[in-house]
């Protein structure tokens, strides 16, 4: 008898823990769609594609690469730099342009960063691998004078502490000057 018991109630343990991952899907009156798991409720049963586990650091084993002090996103390979950024690179000039003589080597570069400059974030450019003006919570930069010749830009993201946290896409730019 006892041994009955046992397995009675072990059978209706089972049942409720088949029945709590079954989720219903239904529609109240003003058209919301409300997910449960009480088949009293109504609805639809809803098949839901199995949870991915990822498993958690053991204790004792080692902590993902850092860079710069900042922890990789889920998802990026460990040595990927800090981006918060969907879009950050040189909008114009667009890479390999030529710069006709009559700018008299005066160019406007213009960044595209999207969603919008954090106000703790800041940018400078890069012109040849230098830095070729302070940084600056802004998107465009005015490069004057440029010599004849072929020129290598690229943007840096800046934190709130002045390190470099991005790089753009290194653009090319041919500057054509008269003699």
């Amino acid at each position: 008898m006892g041994k009955a018991i046992v397995l009675f109630l072990l059978g209706l343990a089972l049942a409720q823990a088949a029945l709590a991952t079954t989720i219903y899907r239904t529609t109240d009156a003003q058209g919301n769609v409300i997910f449960t798991d009480d088949p009293g409720r109504g609805g639809e049963p809803v098949e839901l594609a199995p949870l991915t586990v990822i498993p958690g650091i053991e204790a004792g084993q080692a902590a993902p690469p850092r860079v710069d002090g900042v922890a990789p996103r889920m998802g990026e390979p460990p040595g990927q730099p800090f981006m918060p950024y969907d879009t950050f690179r040189i909008r114009s000039p667009q890479h390999g342009a030529d710069l006709p003589a009559s700018y008299a080597g005066n160019l406007q570069v213009e960044l595209a960063i999207e969603p919008e400059l954090r106000p703790d974030h800041s940018v400078r450019l890069l012109v040849d691998g230098r830095v070729s003006q302070t940084p600056m919570h802004t998107h465009a930069f005015m490069l004057a004078n440029l010599d004849r010749g072929q020129y290598v830009l690229q943007a840096e993201l800046l934190d709130a502490q002045g390190q470099v946290r991005h790089r753009s896409a290194p653009v090319t730019l041919y500057v054509q000057r008269a003699d």
